[in-house]
Protein backbone atom coordinates (compact mmCIF):
# COMPACT_ATOMS: atom_id res chain seq x y z
CA UNK A 1 0.00 0.00 0.00
CA UNK A 2 0.95 3.57 -0.07
CA UNK A 3 0.90 5.60 2.15
CA UNK A 4 0.81 9.70 2.19
CA UNK A 5 2.41 11.91 3.94
CA UNK A 6 1.69 15.49 5.22
CA UNK A 7 4.28 18.12 6.64
CA UNK A 8 2.15 20.35 8.90
CA UNK A 9 3.17 23.33 10.00
CA UNK A 10 5.18 25.25 7.11
CA UNK A 11 5.84 28.36 7.73
CA UNK A 12 8.70 29.05 5.47
CA UNK A 13 9.41 28.39 1.52
CA UNK A 14 12.79 26.35 2.50
CA UNK A 15 10.89 24.06 4.85
CA UNK A 16 8.20 23.74 2.35
CA UNK A 17 11.03 22.76 -0.39
CA UNK A 18 12.97 20.41 1.61
CA UNK A 19 9.52 18.44 2.31
CA UNK A 20 9.10 18.02 -1.18
CA UNK A 21 12.49 16.81 -1.95
CA UNK A 22 11.62 14.09 0.76
CA UNK A 23 8.76 13.28 -1.14
CA UNK A 24 5.64 14.32 0.92
CA UNK A 25 2.66 14.14 -0.72
CA UNK A 26 0.96 17.42 0.93
CA UNK A 27 2.43 20.36 2.56
CA UNK A 28 -0.11 21.86 5.74
CA UNK A 29 -0.38 25.65 6.25
CA UNK A 30 -1.78 26.53 9.47
CA UNK A 31 -4.47 29.52 9.53
CA UNK A 32 -5.13 29.74 13.41
CA UNK A 33 -3.16 32.83 15.28
CA UNK A 34 -2.98 31.13 18.68
CA UNK A 35 -0.95 28.26 17.12
CA UNK A 36 3.13 28.55 16.96
CA UNK A 37 3.47 27.40 13.51
CA UNK A 38 0.57 29.86 12.38
CA UNK A 39 1.40 31.54 8.68
CA UNK A 40 0.27 34.45 7.42
CA UNK A 41 -2.35 34.53 4.55
CA UNK A 42 0.50 36.87 2.41
CA UNK A 43 3.11 34.17 3.24
CA UNK A 44 1.60 31.31 2.47
CA UNK A 45 0.35 32.49 -1.11
CA UNK A 46 4.32 33.35 -1.89
CA UNK A 47 4.99 29.75 -0.84
CA UNK A 48 2.22 27.72 -2.21
CA UNK A 49 2.88 29.50 -5.76
CA UNK A 50 6.46 27.86 -5.78
CA UNK A 51 5.33 24.64 -5.05
CA UNK A 52 4.88 21.91 -7.95
CA UNK A 53 1.22 21.23 -8.93
CA UNK A 54 1.21 17.16 -7.41
CA UNK A 55 1.62 18.12 -4.19
CA UNK A 56 -1.55 19.08 -1.92
CA UNK A 57 -1.66 22.61 -0.46
CA UNK A 58 -3.84 21.96 2.80
CA UNK A 59 -5.20 25.18 4.53
CA UNK A 60 -5.42 24.60 8.63
CA UNK A 61 -8.17 25.93 10.46
CA UNK A 62 -9.50 25.84 13.51
CA UNK A 63 -13.55 27.33 14.15
CA UNK A 64 -12.78 29.87 11.65
CA UNK A 65 -15.66 31.94 9.78
CA UNK A 66 -16.90 30.67 6.46
CA UNK A 67 -15.69 34.49 5.46
CA UNK A 68 -12.15 33.66 6.69
CA UNK A 69 -11.86 30.66 4.80
CA UNK A 70 -13.13 31.73 1.17
CA UNK A 71 -11.11 34.64 1.91
CA UNK A 72 -7.45 32.40 2.33
CA UNK A 73 -8.58 29.91 -0.67
CA UNK A 74 -8.89 32.71 -2.87
CA UNK A 75 -5.53 34.14 -1.78
CA UNK A 76 -3.57 31.39 -1.74
CA UNK A 77 -4.71 28.78 -3.97
CA UNK A 78 -5.37 26.12 -1.41
CA UNK A 79 -6.77 22.27 -2.92
CA UNK A 80 -7.58 21.14 0.16
CA UNK A 81 -9.14 22.25 3.65
CA UNK A 82 -8.25 21.16 6.97
CA UNK A 83 -10.74 21.64 9.86
CA UNK A 84 -9.62 21.07 13.10
CA UNK A 85 -11.99 22.95 15.23
CA UNK A 86 -15.83 22.29 16.09
CA UNK A 87 -17.20 22.63 12.83
CA UNK A 88 -19.70 20.61 11.46
CA UNK A 89 -20.56 18.51 8.61
CA UNK A 90 -22.49 21.31 6.61
CA UNK A 91 -19.74 23.65 7.21
CA UNK A 92 -17.15 21.48 5.82
CA UNK A 93 -18.73 20.79 2.42
CA UNK A 94 -19.61 24.31 1.49
CA UNK A 95 -16.23 25.62 -0.44
CA UNK A 96 -16.34 22.96 -3.13
CA UNK A 97 -12.55 21.82 -2.26
CA UNK A 98 -11.24 18.77 -0.62
CA UNK A 99 -11.95 18.22 3.29
CA UNK A 100 -10.07 16.33 5.55
CA UNK A 101 -12.35 16.56 9.25
CA UNK A 102 -9.52 16.14 12.57
CA UNK A 103 -10.52 14.69 15.75
CA UNK A 104 -9.30 14.32 18.97
CA UNK A 105 -9.18 11.02 19.99
CA UNK A 106 -9.43 10.12 23.62
CA UNK A 107 -11.53 6.64 23.65
CA UNK A 108 -14.08 4.54 22.11
CA UNK A 109 -16.72 7.23 22.56
CA UNK A 110 -14.38 9.93 20.99
CA UNK A 111 -15.45 7.60 17.54
CA UNK A 112 -19.11 8.29 17.82
CA UNK A 113 -18.91 11.88 16.27
CA UNK A 114 -16.97 10.63 13.20
CA UNK A 115 -19.84 9.16 11.73
CA UNK A 116 -21.68 12.15 11.02
CA UNK A 117 -19.01 13.83 8.70
CA UNK A 118 -18.24 12.30 5.03
CA UNK A 119 -15.18 14.17 4.26
CA UNK A 120 -12.69 12.96 2.35
CA UNK A 121 -10.59 11.54 4.91
CA UNK A 122 -10.50 12.08 9.14
CA UNK A 123 -7.61 13.07 10.84
CA UNK A 124 -7.15 11.46 13.99
CA UNK A 125 -5.14 13.31 16.64
CA UNK A 126 -3.94 12.98 20.26
CA UNK A 127 -6.84 14.82 23.09
CA UNK A 128 -4.70 17.13 25.20
CA UNK A 129 -6.49 19.75 27.28
CA UNK A 130 -7.14 22.80 25.85
CA UNK A 131 -5.20 21.85 22.66
CA UNK A 132 -6.66 21.75 19.36
CA UNK A 133 -3.67 20.01 17.87
CA UNK A 134 0.15 20.09 17.47
CA UNK A 135 0.22 17.97 20.92
CA UNK A 136 3.01 16.04 19.96
CA UNK A 137 1.58 13.14 22.10
CA UNK A 138 0.04 9.50 20.82
CA UNK A 139 -3.10 7.90 21.14
CA UNK A 140 -4.32 4.40 21.19
CA UNK A 141 -3.77 3.62 17.93
CA UNK A 142 -6.07 0.40 18.32
CA UNK A 143 -8.84 3.42 17.97
CA UNK A 144 -7.57 4.26 14.61
CA UNK A 145 -7.88 0.59 13.81
CA UNK A 146 -11.64 0.71 14.70
CA UNK A 147 -12.23 4.09 13.04
CA UNK A 148 -10.73 2.70 9.87
CA UNK A 149 -13.52 0.37 9.46
CA UNK A 150 -15.54 2.95 9.23
CA UNK A 151 -13.52 5.15 7.16
CA UNK A 152 -11.41 4.17 4.85
CA UNK A 153 -9.37 7.51 4.31
CA UNK A 154 -7.66 7.97 8.39
CA UNK A 155 -4.68 9.98 8.05
CA UNK A 156 -3.10 9.27 11.43
CA UNK A 157 -1.36 12.25 13.68
CA UNK A 158 -0.28 12.93 17.32
CA UNK A 159 2.85 12.45 18.24
CA UNK A 160 4.45 10.75 15.18
CA UNK A 161 8.41 10.86 14.45
CA UNK A 162 11.11 9.34 12.91
CA UNK A 163 11.35 6.67 15.11
CA UNK A 164 7.47 5.58 15.74
CA UNK A 165 5.77 6.07 12.39
CA UNK A 166 7.12 3.19 10.77
CA UNK A 167 5.44 0.82 13.63
CA UNK A 168 1.86 3.15 12.97
CA UNK A 169 1.92 2.41 9.67
CA UNK A 170 2.45 -1.33 9.70
CA UNK A 171 -0.28 -1.24 13.15
CA UNK A 172 -3.11 1.02 11.66
CA UNK A 173 -2.39 0.56 8.18
CA UNK A 174 -3.25 4.49 7.48
CA UNK A 175 -4.41 6.00 4.35
CA UNK A 176 -2.15 8.59 5.36
CA UNK A 177 0.26 10.08 8.09
CA UNK A 178 0.35 13.88 9.50
CA UNK A 179 3.49 15.30 11.27
CA UNK A 180 4.37 18.52 12.55
CA UNK A 181 6.28 18.96 15.84
CA UNK A 182 8.09 15.22 15.15
CA UNK A 183 10.06 17.18 12.46
CA UNK A 184 11.07 20.13 14.26
CA UNK A 185 13.73 21.40 16.17
CA UNK A 186 11.55 23.61 17.75
CA UNK A 187 8.10 24.89 17.28
CA UNK A 188 7.62 26.34 13.40
CA UNK A 189 11.15 25.29 12.94
CA UNK A 190 11.77 22.00 11.02
CA UNK A 191 14.25 19.93 10.46
CA UNK A 192 15.35 19.44 7.36
CA UNK A 193 17.30 15.38 8.22
CA UNK A 194 14.28 14.12 10.11
CA UNK A 195 11.57 15.00 7.32
CA UNK A 196 14.28 13.25 5.11
CA UNK A 197 13.81 10.21 7.82
CA UNK A 198 9.89 10.38 8.42
CA UNK A 199 9.72 9.94 4.92
CA UNK A 200 11.71 7.36 4.65
CA UNK A 201 10.75 4.90 7.36
CA UNK A 202 6.70 5.70 5.99
CA UNK A 203 7.79 4.43 2.75
CA UNK A 204 10.01 1.42 3.70
CA UNK A 205 6.98 0.56 6.38
CA UNK A 206 4.66 0.65 3.80
CA UNK A 207 6.65 -1.49 1.62
CA UNK A 208 6.85 -3.87 4.32
CA UNK A 209 3.05 -4.13 4.65
CA UNK A 210 2.53 -4.51 1.08
CA UNK A 211 4.46 -7.87 1.07
CA UNK A 212 2.77 -9.34 3.56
Amino acid sequence: MSVKVKICGITILEDAEAAVDAGADALGFMFYEPSPRHIAIAVAAAIIQELPPFVAKVGVFVNASSEQVRRTIAECGLDTLQFHGDEVPGFCRQFGLKAIKAFRVRDKESLRQMTDYRSEAWLLDSYVEGKSGGTGACFNWQLAREAGTIQRRIILAGGLTPENVGQAVREVRPYGVDVSSGVESAPGQKDHAKIRAFVEAVNSSADSTRAL
